[in-house]
């Protein structure tokens, strides 16, 4: 008994070279409404589905495959005879080929003038059943539901004749995932409705009432943050451009659970960069971050911040790398490199230091949204069984949002310097002190329940660096809540300071500042990083 095929598809990509294929081979076509059409245009012989089930297409097409006709072909298992005599019984043909794409959901909603009609309009019925049938039955039936599945379908077919147990099964996964990350869809959009009848558009909230993730796994890691913990890295359904899951690894050993997080921190704050700029990160927080010429030179300014640190640290740059800057990198224990490029001098140099894991990755292209930019819409963190959830921290700090609060005004070099601090401190944890001179960090005091005690880390490793804080530049993530914050830093050589105001006792911390003789803008943002 030849194959039979159903296909009902609502993405016609590479559907008539498919079905072409399938009819050479001998298989018999069966189709849908609006495919049925397009595959008898290009003459190929196609049974429309109200002809199998003696029943038409009805409610605008709402019901047509919805059948026993259907789903018992779909259904019924080969190797039970009860189910096969039943088929008999009632005329019932097996299918052993379904080809389903749903409705455009996701599309549909993600338009902005998406009404809650066409939003339910596109919900797919027959086609998830159709899909779920044939996926429970998959040890009978192959179902595709995306075209990148199609050539190795045919493939197979033309090899030995029929769909391997293997790939089978591995559809049947395929589908129900397709089916599970469909349905998260209508959930999350119709949970984040505000019902209103008379609204044209209708009012959806930034947060559904359920919140559904779907990601997709790359790879399981030897161990989590330390070696008792199991570990796996997922990524998004459509992960943006210039993002860390779009890494393609050069070289080196496996990347593991803290690489992964530290390379995310690298690689952020990176980013934000538009001239050359290099950044090392350990235990996720940038212990030297610097701007140069190319990258090379922020290489070589941002390790000189704390060398020590920087051992066993993560690289990440925004230019691509050449042979002399390689060579300076490899001269340290390095345990991740990031770059949008390598130069084939660069490679050669680190295929002697095999461990180092070289990772590239091409920069976002740029764009008005966070997705042009590579970054996340939202951030999650899990607590004791639930989420917090919330929009990431995508602000983006321009000069003309500063404003000057004491009596002396910032120089040119000043300005470039309190921009270049306040971007490294956006991802430096909280409490955050930054001093930066030059397009250098010079100390970075990271993580203490205490600003003060941040900003006296700061001071000591850049004592420890040999690197003067006279005529440096200081950001805060947050303001400072009384004066003896201002007075830390300036003592240690400050002159000029960055923050974000907004405290009860600003006046007083302006004060100060005039006091000292030192320039203070504030941003009216703040960047806790927890």
């Amino acid at each position: 008994m030849s194959m039979r095929a159903l296909i009902s598809v609502s993405d016609k990509t590479g559907i008539v070279e498919l079905a072409q294929a399938l009819h050479s081979l001998g298989v018999s076509l069966i189709s849908t409404g609006g495919t049925a059409k397009l595959l008898a245009e290009q003459g190929l012989p196609v049974t429309e589905v109200a002809e199998v089930t003696a029943f038409p297409e009805m409610l605008d097409g709402r019901v047509k495959t919805l059948h026993p006709k259907v789903h018992g072909g779909l259904l019924a298992r080969r190797d039970v005879p009860e189910h096969m005599a039943a088929l008999k019984t009632h005329g019932i043909d097996t299918i052993d080929l379904l080809i389903v794409n749903l409705y455009p959901f996701e599309a549909t909603v993600a338009q902005p003038g998406c009404t809650l009609d066409d939003a339910i309009e596109n919900i797919d019925i027959g086609g998830p059943a159709m899909v779920r049938s044939a996926a429970k039955n998959w040890k009978d039936v192959a179902v595709l539901t995306d075209a990148s599945q199609y050539a190795g379908v045919i493939d197979e077919l033309k090899t030995s004749g029929k769909v391997s147990d293997a790939t089978r099964f591995a559809l049947s996964v395929a589908a129900f995932n397709r089916i599970s990350n469909y349905d998260g869809a209508i959930s999350d959009y119709l949970s984040s409705i505000t019902f209103d009848a008379a609204a044209a558009v209708p009012t959806r909230s930034e947060y559904p009432a359920q919140a559904n993730g779907r990601f997709v796994k790359l790879q399981d890691l030897r161990y989590g943050e330390n070696p008792h913990q199991t570990a796996a890295f997922y990524r998004d359904l459509h992960p943006a451009p210039g993002s860390l899951v779009t890494a393609k690894q050069l070289q080196g050993k496996e990347l593991s659970y803290n690489n992964i997080a530290d390379a995310d921190a690298a690689w952020e704050c990176v980013k934000s960069f538009d001239v050359p700029a290099c950044v090392i990160v350990k235990h996720a927080n940038p212990c030297g971050v610097a701007v140069g010429k190319d990258a090379s030179e922020a290489y070589s300014k941002a390790f000189q911040t704390d060398p020590t640190s920087a051992f066993g640290g993560i690289i990440a740059l925004n230019r691509v790398l050449d042979g002399a800057g390689a060579l300076a990198i490899s001269k340290q224990f390095v345990e991740v490199l990031m770059a949008p490029g390598y130069t084939p001098e660069a490679l050669e140099v680190f295929k002697a230091k095999a461990n180092v894991r070289v990772l590239e990755i091409a920069l976002p292209t740029g764009g008005p949204t966070a997705w042009d930019k590579g970054l996340n819409l939202t951030d999650i963190k899990r607590v004791g069984s639930g989420l917090l959830m919330q929009s990431a921290d995508n602000h983006v700090l321009t000069r003309a949002d500063l404003k000057v609060v004491t009596k002396l005004q910032p120089t040119e070099q000043q300005l470039d310097d309190l921009m270049f601090a306040w971007t490294v401190a956006k991802f430096v944890k909280s409490n955050a002190i930054v001093f930066c001179k030059d397009g250098m960090t010079m100390g970075v005091g990271a993580g203490q329940m205490s600003r003060l005690d941040s900003a006296r880390i700061a001071s000591i490793k850049a004592g420890h660096a040999q690197l003067s804080l006279q005529g440096t530049a200081v950001a805060s993530d947050a303001f400072f809540p009384f004066r003896d914050g201002l007075d830390v830093v300036v003592n240690a050589g400050a002159s000029c300071v960055i923050q974000p105001g907004g405290s009860m006792r600003d006046q007083e911390v302006i004060d100060a500042a005039d006091e000292r003789g030192v320039v203070m803008v504030t941003t009216g943002v703040r960047h806790f990083r927890h």
